[in-house]
């Protein structure tokens, strides 16, 4: 970042893991929404190594939310800010992971939205449950093996594709919807703060690489986190009011192999017969998104 960059705020000191995707992404959203936050944070690894009791890695006030309920908690503190009068100085974001975000709290979610409360919510979407033990989550890609679909002789891992979250948050007739990746700080910074400003309930998608649960080195997060936008697995793009108003273009995609081998969780594509049809299937959803996000 350039020496003009925003002030992060929460610290260094958490019990994260070495190239901790969780902490690049809190990092890059509150770089991006600013000191006059509160942060409202469902279960998960976020909120277990950030603040193990008496301890707390935020500068800024934070509430632990229950897996289920962000959406809801998020709903309530926005409320009382606007019966305070304080809603215009005080911005209210809410970052969880996929398995909060897609799958336990979604209804609370989509209540949420629904009712138009004014807040940015933050998904990091690490592909699975790592903080239980790398269970599949509905953010777990197509074919990656976890702890619930583990590969073998009778499976090549995940049999589902990806829930498309952005598009199901955008048809709750959200004013800004966005995909960004914690491997490309500058553009996630300035999602959220557009997000932060915009009147009304605002989601932001961010992939999120987990060294543990994905095994690759800990020093090589934001290396796979680009990967996998250079790859068109990952499409970055802004929607407003339902309409893509903005896509990041990828002028020579690289083949998905290239991000697949350099990750465990898809190592058996590599090693097991009909693993190579299997990375052509995967190839497809690449050259599905080249065709429908515009990135070329």
């Amino acid at each position: 970042m350039s020496k003009t960059a925003p002030k992060t705020y929460i610290t260094s000191g958490h019990s994260g893991c070495a190239g901790c995707c969780d902490a690049f992404a809190a990092k890059f959203a509150l770089m991006g929404a600013g000191p006059n936050t509160i942060v409202v944070n469902p279960t998960g690894c976020l909120e277990v190594m950030s603040t193990p009791f008496p301890y707390s890695s935020w500068q800024v006030p934070w509430i632990h939310s229950l897996f289920e309920n962000a959406g809801a908690v998020a709903s309530g503190v926005e409320a009382a800010l606007k019966a305070l009068g304080k809603k215009d100085d005080i911005k209210v974001i809410s970052i969880g992971g996929d398995g909060s975000t897609m799958d336990i709290g979604l209804g609370s979610l989509s209540g949420a939205f629904e009712r138009g409360h004014d807040f940015t919510y933050v998904c990091m979407d690490n592909e699975a449950y790592m903080n239980t033990g790398v269970q599949r989550s509905s953010g777990t890609p197509f074919d990656a093996s976890t702890t619930t679909t583990p590969a073998g002789k009778v499976s090549f891992g995940n049999p589902l594709p990806k829930k498309n979250m952005p598009a199901i948050m955008a048809a709750h007739g959200s004013p800004y919807v966005a995909t960004t990746s914690i491997g490309f700080p500058r553009d996630m910074i300035r999602k959220v703060k557009k997000a932060t400003e915009i009147v009304g309930p605002t989601y932001i998608h961010a992939q999120a690489p987990c060294p543990t649960g994905w095994g690759f080195d800990t020093s090589k997060t934001l290396e796979i986190a680009k990967l996998a936008v250079e790859t068109c697995l990952w499409p970055m793009y802004e929607m407003e009011n339902g309409e893509i108003t903005q896509v990041r273009k990828v002028k020579d995609p690289r083949p998905v192999e290239e991000y697949l081998r350099a990750q465990k969780r898809f190592k058996h594509l590599f090693t097991m017969e009909g693993g190579e049809e299997e990375i052509k299937k995967i190839q497809a959803t690449a050259d599905w998104n080249i065709k429908h996000f515009g990135l070329q």
